[in-house]
Parts: C-alpha cells; structure tokens; sequence
C-alpha cells in the first residue's frame, strides 16, 4: 500500500478505495460504496491592515457503507493508513448487522452509473504564499477603506484557496474521482456617520484565481456598499412589492430546491407536495440545470452515487417539470434517480424575455422594498410560511430614495413564487444556484 502524504493524488486515492470495496466484499457484504479525499487549503485575514489569522488546512478521510441485503452500515476514518482502513470497513459490517432491514437501501442502479467522465476544467493551482495572500488582503481592505472617510472601521479583508482531490467508487465496479479547486476574495466593512454604524461586505469566488475580481475592487464595492447603506430607516406596517438582488433570490430558490428535494416529497414535508407538473412559477420563468460547465463552482461528471449528471430542463414555462432525486428518494416515489445525490449541479434561473436591466428593473418595481440583506431562518419547508428580517433600499418610481434597515418581510413561498413579476438581466454566477434579481408582486412588510 501507498502511505498517504499531503497532496495525495487520484490514483493513491483509488487504491485505497479499492482496498476497502475488496474488505467489505471479503467481510461478506453484498454491496459496498466508499470514497476517499484529501484537500489542502490557505486562508488569510487581515483587520486595519494587521494580519488576523493565518491557517492552513490539510484534511483528509475515507467513509465506507456496506449493505447485506437491505441492511445498511456506514463508518469513517481520518486514518488512511491499511490497519485503519479494515478497521473502519469492519465497523461498517457491524452496525450493519444491528439496523433494521429497509426496502429502499442499496446502490444507485448500474444502468445510471456515469460512463464518460468529461473534464471540466476544475483544477486551477494558485501558487499562493502566506505573504501573497496578506498583501492581497490588506489592499482589498484599504481600497474599502480609501471610499470615504465615513468608511471608518472593518471586519477584515480575507483571501483563500483550497484544493481537494476525491474518489468514489462502489462494487458495481464505478470507480472514479478529480480534482477541483475553489479561490477567494472577500472584504467587510463599517461606514459610520451621526452616530449610525452600517456594514456590508463583497466577495469573489471562482475555481481559477485567474477568474477572481481584482482585490481593489471587491475592497472598494464592500466599502460603497456600507456607505449606501447610511442614513437607514425604518417603514411603516405595510403591503407592497419586494425585489431582491442576485444573491438575496439565491436563497428564495434554495427554498424551492428544498421543497422538490425526493426527501421532502417522500416525506411529505413539502409545501409543494405533489407538485410535478403543476405551475410553479410564472410562465415567463425557466430553470435549467448544467452540470457540465467549465470551471462552473457546481459543476460535476457525476453525483455523490456515481450516478452521471446530465442537462435538464427543471422548469419550462414556470411548470415543475420533476423532483431533485438521489437513488434512495427515487425508490421511495417509484422514480428513478436524476443525478442530484448530494444537491444541484449549476442552476439556471432565467427570464424568457432575457430579464430587464438595472433601470428597468427598478422601474418595474415602481414603489417598493430592494431587499439587499436577509436575517434570520423563519422559513417553514412544510407549509410555505415566510418570515425573515430585512434591509435594502426604499424605492419610488422608480429611483431609490433611501436604505431601509430593522423590517421583517413576510409571505407564503407557495403564493410568492406565483407573484413573481419581472427578472432582471444581472446573474450572480457565484453558487450552485444562478439566479437575477427577483421581483414579488407583493408581500408584507412589517415595520413601526
């Protein structure tokens, strides 16, 4: 065997895998899955420009599940020596030995198995030393800082970069792995003026530091941002119009991936229960999900089973057009997996007509709430109730007037979703979810 030393590469990797697939079939298991990884990683953060942390990470593991029949044992080591990992396969064998049988467990059917495992361009090295990496930071920091004079203090500026390198293989014979890399650029600040204090904060992630924005920039658009934010009222109880930004609609659709996940459904703790093939949205809204994209941050050949992922059409015309499902959740509604085991490969929200732009946008809106920042997790998944502190911008024909702080917005997912009226044309690409700002026809806001 192989000792493991940091960075371990695919093919190490592979052979400890199939040593602990070749155990848990000596131990007498009828089916058996694991994976392996290692990851490194460096990250840096500076506070007035004093260096605040600076940490490495080196990790690595291997978890094992075994089935005899349909009874299911799982364990995992941070061990990869060969002693811990037979130790670990045993583990395995022996809880599986005290659950009780489940008619749904095993391994993802053989015929869903990836079988081209495409590159998509993930592995981007930074070659990056600590000293790098604080210079980077404290001139994303100062350029915040240099905005105005309002912008007085800081959270801190942080950079980092983290490769990880992971295997799967089962005893379907499926054994597969890659690299991928994931680098960072992040600022936080405070503007303060007449005794009110606001913060905000920018960032940049992308797989190739190549594909990063300029440290200067994400400083100074973190720095404008908690200035814009001075001056913040309060609102009056009232109904009218919601928009949020890119990032702030990336959570209202995670909300929706998680009504349609097969565990919800299954369950029946879904406020979109049933809903396949139902109107969702309106019809001017499309999801697609592309798990093959270059360099995409959610980007996969295959899922946490080794099922392949594959193009969909997730939602056409504002129709559900079916479920998020790994092989377990599939089984359980009668359906097959769809390659989602482990969560959703670059999800695409988009307007048929393309979306509006920035002043279109706003003047859809009219007179209403842009929503800018969300607090708080009043979200119930099973009944749709909505419910979460928030702050952004008081918009009138049109044109912003002034920030907004200390509201709650409130309303039932089921009917906001429903009540989406206009998108706009400006994708944050920065998540497993690509989504524009959102517009909501209406919802409550709760204020003095």
């Amino acid at each position: 065997m192989p000792s493991i030393s940091e960075p371990a590469g695919a093919a190490e990797l592979s052979d400890l895998v199939s040593l602990t697939l070749e155990e848990a079939r000596r131990q007498g298991a009828s089916q058996a899955e694991a994976d392996a990884s290692v990851s490194r990683g460096l990250s840096v953060s500076v506070r007035l420009g004093e260096v605040d942390t600076v940490e490495y990470q080196r990790d690595r593991g291997l978890a094992v599940t075994v089935y005899f029949g349909k009874r299911k044992g799982s364990a995992s080591t941070a061990d990869l020596a060969r002693s811990a990992l037979l130790e670990t396969v045993g583990k395995a064998c022996a809880i599986a030995s005290y659950t009780a049988e489940d008619p749904y467990a095993g391994l993802v059917e053989p015929e869903a198995l990836a079988r081209d495992i495409p590159d998509l361009d993930l592995d981007h090295a930074w070659e990056l030393t600590p000293e790098r990496a604080i210079e980077l930071a404290r001139s994303c920091e100062a350029a915040g800082l240099a905005v105005d004079t309002r912008v007085s203090n800081s959270e801190g500026g942080a950079v980092g970069t983290q490769r990880h390198t992971g295997v799967y293989g089962n005893s379907h014979g499926f054994l597969a792995g890659c690299s991928a890399t994931s680098h960072s650029l992040s600022c936080s600040l405070i503007a303060e003026d007449g005794g009110q204090m606001q913060r905000d904060h920018w960032y940049s992630v992308a797989r190739d530091p190549a594909d990063l924005e300029d440290a200067a920039r994400v400083g100074r658009i973190a720095g404008e941002r908690a200035l814009a934010r001075l001056g913040a009222r309060r609102l009056t109880t009232r109904k009218a119009p919601v928009a949020f930004t890119p990032d702030m609609a990336r959570g209202l659709i995670g909300h929706f991936i998680g009504a349609i996940r097969g565990t919800s459904q299954y369950r029946k703790a879904s406020f979109l229960l049933d809903a396949a093939g139902s109107q969702v949205f309106p019809a001017f809204l499309q999801m697609h999900e592309r798990p093959h994209l270059p360099k995409g941050l959610a980007s996969s050949p295959f899922d946490q089973e080794g099922a392949a992922t594959h193009d969909r059409e997730l939602v056409r015309d504002g129709v559900l057009d079916g479920y998020v499902l790994g092989s377990y959740s599939a089984r359980r509604l009668g359906l097959k997996t769809t390659g989602n085991a482990g969560g959703i490969h670059n999800l695409i929200v988009t307007a048929s007509d393309g979306g509006l732009g920035p002043e279109g946008f706003l003047a859809r809106l009219g007179t209403g709430l842009l929503v800018t920042e969300l607090m708080g997790q009043g979200v119930n998944g099973v009944t749709g109730d909505y419910s979460r502190g928030a702050s952004g911008f008081w918009v009138e024909r049109g044109v912003i007037q002034h920030a907004v702080h200390e509201v709650t917005i409130a309303g039932n997912l089921k009917r906001m979703y429903l009540d989406i009226a206009a998108a706009g044309s400006d994708t944050d690409a920065r998540g497993a979810i690509r989504t524009p700002s959102l517009l909501i026809s209406e919802m409550t806001i709760a204020g003095e």
